[in-house]
């Protein structure tokens, strides 16, 4: 087996496989891990700018992510947007959301490692965690200010789209990504390790909604009559 097919055939599956079934083992196993473990009572002032700016950052790229990817581009030239178009938007769209997401990683990554109380707090897997989402974020910018505005553009809707929808569908063609440039590779790559070992790490909680908030109990720490004992259920609104 040569190396295009290890990266661009297994690689891609094994990441699948590591997240689908390292979330179902996780939720099983440790639900009271499945947090992002706050520690704003830590440190607030740099939470306060820079969680925000990371996490819109961050949700924006994603939707690039699915438009670029997920949607053919016969589908967006048969609503009238133009190749053109599309580069013009996905360019600056997504160098803004991508700014974003990194400027609010940084200040995330300076919080975390300057501030002693929250370095006190970091385990092993949030610095591996930190690592993988530096280097895929950091490695998604540098591929479109290197690509799209010095190289002068590269149409990754014809090879990187379609590769990724091809081991979607479960029918590979990892020979797409052959002429794909270095930069782009090297984000592709980092993004599946971070999906590899995300079900390991505090990222489990982006796919926590907390939908049953409305109709839950108060938390209560201290009860004031004394009685520990569980009573009728009053809801928290």
């Amino acid at each position: 087996m040569n190396t295009n097919l290890l990266v661009w055939l297994v690689l891609p599956y094994l990441s699948i496989i590591l997240l689908i079934g390292g979330m179902i083992w996780r939720y099983r196993t440790d639900q009271f891990g499945w947090t992002s473990r706050s520690s704003q009572w830590n440190e607030p002032s740099i939470l306060r700018w820079s969680s925000p700016l990371f996490h819109f950052g961050i949700l924006f790229v994603f939707l690039g992510h699915v438009l670029g990817l997920v949607i053919p581009q016969s589908w967006t030239s048969t609503i009238g947007i133009t190749e053109d178009t599309y580069h013009v938007m996905a360019t600056v769209l997504g160098s803004a959301a991508g700014l974003a997401a990194l400027v609010g990683l940084l200040g995330l990554l300076y919080r975390r490692f300057m501030t002693k109380s929250v370095r006190l707090t970091t385990t092993t897997m949030d610095i591996v965690t930190y690592v993988l989402l530096t280097l895929t974020v950091t490695l998604g910018c540098w591929a479109t200010v290197h690509q799209q505005m010095i190289v002068g553009g590269y149409n990754y809707r014809d090879t990187i789209g379609p590769w990724f929808r091809s081991i979607a569908l479960f029918q590979p063609r990892p020979e797409l990504m052959a002429t794909v440039p270095l930069d782009y590779k090297l984000h592709v790559m980092a993004g599946m390790v971070l999906f590899s070992v995300w079900p390991f790490t505090r990222l489990v909680h982006v796919v926590s909604a907390p939908v049953s908030y409305p109709t839950r109990p108060y938390v209560i720490y201290r009860s004031k009559n004394g009685h520990l004992g569980s009573s009728s259920r009053h809801y928290g609104w």
